[in-house]
């Protein structure tokens, strides 16, 4: 007699949770009810239509800018000096030092130009 009260009462506890269960799998979306106005509806459609083109993840702002690929350094070239003539004749021209570029960094820096004009708190 125990054994098939306690079959009942497992069906009837089955049967009260499998349709929860179901119901938590899919979330109900924001939706206005018939209720609401139409300013209200069609702003709801808005951030629903906008929310289904965001990807997940992007980057939005001036922060996060494509980096720019970094120019190596390139080292100066020495001076070549005049060399004198054996047959007496004009000696061959010095050629001037060629000089050094500096490397430029990849992205500028996210640092504002003037740092003591950011803030909005008094000292």
């Amino acid at each position: 007699m125990e054994v098939i009260m306690l079959k009942r009462v497992l069906a009837v506890l089955a049967a009260l949770l499998v349709p929860s269960a179901l119901a938590a799998q899919n979330p109900k979306v924001a939706a206005p009810n018939e209720h609401a106005s139409d300013v209200a509806k069609e702003k709801v459609a808005a951030a629903m239509a906008r929310r289904a083109t965001h990807v997940r993840g992007e980057a939005v702002g001036l922060d996060n800018r494509p980096v720019t690929p970094a120019t190596p350094a390139v080292r100066a070239t020495r001076a070549t000096p005049a060399v004198p003539n054996s047959d007496g004749g004009p000696a061959t021209r010095a050629v001037p030092a060629a000089p050094a570029t500096p490397a430029i960094p990849a992205s500028p820096p996210n640092k504002p130009e003037n740092p003591g004009a950011g803030h909005g708190r008094r000292p």
